[in-house]
């Protein structure tokens, strides 16, 4: 994020969403590690909502915080648009996909003291060219209750990480998984499912203790899906790839934002987070990685597969009074039919393939739909 979250009216939630992509070489299909040169690009208008990520070869952008969903899209297609020019014009295309589906040597990281000591203590931990998400920031300024928003949103957040599933090639094959990113982002030793949190002095308490154990730096390496922002004000969700589309994007940012809202009010109604098992909770997410929207979801109220949509059906349902009261209902609607006939980013990506073999088609389709 690259701006404190403006104030919502009472009741109502601000909104906010970065997003990483991969750079492609323009006239092949390689990844370009080519970040500062875009970077440079970038107009003056757009230059403090874009960054670095880890490899030379990704790129990342954050959206002002909002209330309006609609105001959240503008910004984020001026964003993706702008980025997308400061590409090309370094001879590179601007790719949202959650890992390169292309070979290649493996990129540096970006020439800055954090990721050294990053490379330096984890090696080989993550080779290629990176790995790119989505991550949707929903204002909470009390830490107690974003801890206690963590615990209530648990059991739905496999759900949403289906519905991201952007990355189902990897170094020229088909991986077998709707979310090769979710796979290759595990082996992390602070990615997973956000434990049951008794309060926020227990989270820091198991923050402090991660760091002292050496499986991450700093604050900013706690990767669990959800978690308390170590810098702004806001309960942070990360569970999924980088949408290849806007309308993707703005669907997952929506319900996001609706499930914190709910997770509110039955806070402020006395009812209990759900109980939730985390060796089931991690079972749910390999399946919605595995799966992505199309196969079989974990439901984790009576622990039995269902089909993917079956479970998002039943969270777009719980969550409706949220959508309406922040003036959403009527888009996610829509956009809730347009994923439903299109189908994931994974599902996309493997018709493209499907046409001729080949991954020039997959990679022509995803940057076409990165613009928008």
């Amino acid at each position: 994020m690259t701006a404190m979250p403006t104030m919502a009216p009472p009741g109502l939630l601000t909104l906010g969403i970065e997003e990483e992509y991969l750079l492609l070489a323009k006239d092949r299909p390689e990844a370009a590690p080519v970040v500062e040169d875009v970077i440079d690009r970038v107009s003056p208008a757009l230059r403090a909502s874009v960054q670095h990520e880890y490899f030379r070869t990704q790129i990342e952008v954050a959206g002002p915080p909002v209330v309006d969903l609609a105001a959240l899209w503008r910004s984020m297609s001026v964003l993706r648009e702008g980025v997308a020019d400061a590409a090309e014009a370094a001879g590179a295309r601007l790719v949202a996909i959650g890992a390169c589906p292309v070979g290649g040597p493996d990129s540096p990281v970006v020439d800055q003291p954090r990721y050294h000591r990053m490379e330096e203590r984890f090696g080989a931990l993550s080779p290629g060219h990176g790995l790119n998400g989505m991550h949707v920031h929903v204002g909470v300024a009390d830490p107690e209750l974003a801890v206690q928003v963590l615990n209530h949103i648990r059991p739905w957040l496999p759900v949403l990480h289906a519905v991201t599933a952007n990355s189902p090639f990897y170094q020229g094959i088909d991986t077998g998984y709707a979310s090769w990113r979710s796979v290759m982002w595990e082996r992390w030793p602070s990615v997973g499912p956000t434990p049951h949190l008794e309060s926020f002095a227990h989270y820091r308490h198991l923050l402090d203790d991660l760091i002292a154990s050496g499986a991450v730096l700093d604050e900013g390496m706690l990767y669990w899906y959800g978690r308390v922002s170590a810098t702004y004000p806001t309960v942070e969700i990360r569970i999924g790839d980088v949408c290849p589309t806007l309308d993707d994007a703005m669907l997952v940012a929506a319900l996001v934002r609706a499930l914190v809202g709910t997770a509110i009010a039955d806070i402020g109604a006395g009812l209990p987070a759900p109980a939730i098992d985390q060796q089931l909770l991690t079972a749910a997410h390999w399946r919605a990685a595995h799966d992505g929207l199309e196969g079989l979801a974990v439901d984790l109220v009576n622990q039995r597969p269902r089909p993917a949509w079956h479970l998002l059906r039943r969270l777009f349902d719980l969550v409706r009074p949220q959508l309406e009261a922040h003036g959403d209902l009527e888009i996610t609607t829509v956009l809730m039919s347009r994923l439903r006939s299109h189908g994931s980013g994974a599902a996309r990506q493997r018709a493209a393939f499907a046409k001729n073999g080949r991954l020039d088609d997959v990679l022509d389709l995803v940057t076409a739909a990165t613009r928008g």
